[in-house]
């Protein structure tokens, strides 16, 4: 789970189009305006996507990720941003 306030929009974007690069889905906006991803999809590129969500696209300043890993449930098809 990547969680926290980002001061970028794109982020969220910048997220979904690294997660659909790397064949995962889900995720989704939380109400408070921080983002709450759930990746689902193969350990490597789940590994890779929390990688990346630690740094985040340029000029993002990531200052906490929250990683809670659960079993996989093949609930989600796409990669969403709920707005």
């Amino acid at each position: 789970m990547d969680s926290g306030k980002f001061r970028v929009w794109a982020f969220r974007h910048d997220t979904r189009r690294t997660a659909l690069s790397l064949n995962l889905q889900a995720g989704q906006n939380l109400p408070d305006g921080r983002v709450e991803a759930i990746f689902e999809g193969e350990n490597d590129s789940v590994d890779t996507m929390l990688a990346w969500c630690s740094k985040g696209p340029p000029p993002a300043h990531v200052l906490h990720v929250d990683i809670q890993e659960k079993s996989y449930k093949g609930e989600f098809s796409d990669f969403m941003i709920l707005l």
